[in-house]
Parts: structure tokens; C-alpha cells; sequence
């Protein structure tokens, strides 16, 4: 069976918003870890402008073309990933804003507030020679903190909707 493509999960993402967005938002731990990965999201984003690599990156995709939000990128988001979205008050594009990048790359960047791991800690070469260890370092514990709220937050959320549908 071959995986679903992006289009197809953004159509199950948004059923499953309408059929469990209620339920989701009164649970309590989802509700409690959707403000707190949403305080997390702001902490990275943070650290990645205070380290300089927000700069860098958006430098490299004007001035370079850049490579990391390449197409094909989107295969890897779940649906329960984009419904985290949805109810971080994301909306998802309709066809890609890039034909040629990652579906969810915008003109100002990643249009997601819930990534992907590897959309949040992967650090190309020209960063890890660029930028200073420490702030590297403050960086990655930033980012180390909204992924453990993200994997908790889609575990239960996943868990919740399969519970329920049996």
C-alpha cells in the first residue's frame, strides 16, 4: 500500500478536526499541552533568531535557493500532526504556496507552528561552522523541549482518536 500524499492527509487532518476538534480541546492534558507546546514553539523560535539561525536560514533560501525545505519534506508530517496544527489555528495551503519546496513553505518561511523533528533540529554544515557553539547549544535545548511537548501532544492525540473510533 503505498503512504498517503500530503493532499490526502490534509483532508483526513481536517475530518478529524471536525469529528474530535470538540472533544480534543476539552480533554484537559491535550488542552494543558497545546498551551504548552505552544509556549515551547515560542521559545525555540526565539532562541533561533537570538542564535542567528533564523537570519542564516532565511539568507540561504533567498541568496541560495536553499535545500532543507525541499520538496518531498511533507511526507514525513502525520495527520495527527496537522490536526496539532489546526488546533494551533494553522491553516493549511491549498495547493502548495512553492511548487518546487516543502508543500508548507511559505514566502516568510515554514507556515506549520508543529513541525516535524527533522524540520526543527536539523542544522546544515554552513550553520554548525557559522554560528557559536553556545548558542548552538541554547538552540537545540530549546528545540529538545518543544519536541518532547510535540511527541507527548501527538501521542495522546492519537491515542484519543483511536480509543474512540474502535
Amino acid at each position: 500500500m503505498k503512504p498517503a500524499q500530503i493532499d490526502e492527509k490534509i483532508t483526513l487532518a481536517g475530518q478529524l478536526l471536525r469529528r474530535w476538534g470538540g472533544a480534543l480541546r476539552a480533554d484537559s492534558l491535550i488542552s494543558a499541552r497545546l498551551k504548552e507546546l505552544a509556549a515551547k514553539i515560542e521559545a525555540s523560535a526565539g532562541a533561533s533568531v537570538g542564535s542567528g539561525v533564523a537570519l542564516e536560514c532565511g539568507r540561504c533560501e533567498k541568496e541560495d535557493g536553499g535545500s532543507c525545505c525541499g520538496a518531498g519534506i511533507e511526507d514525513r508530517y502525520t495527520p495527527e500532526l496537522l490536526v496539532i496544527n489546526l488546533l494551533l489555528g494553522v491553516t493549511l495551503p491549498e495547493p502548495p504556496n512553492l511548487p518546487e519546496s516543502c508543500y508548507f513553505l511559505g514566502e516568510g518561511g515554514c507556515i506549520l507552528r508543529a513541525r516535524d523533528i527533522i524540520c526543527v533540529n536539523y542544522l546544515c554544515l554552513r550553520l554548525q561552522k557559522t554560528i557559536s557553539p553556545e548558542k548552538l547549544a541554547r538552540l537545540q535545548e530549546a528545540n529538545g523541549s518543544e519536541l518532547e511537548v510535540l511527541f507527548l501532544l501527538h501521542d495522546r492525540i492519537r491515542n484519543f482518536i483511536r480509543q474512540r473510533s474502535q
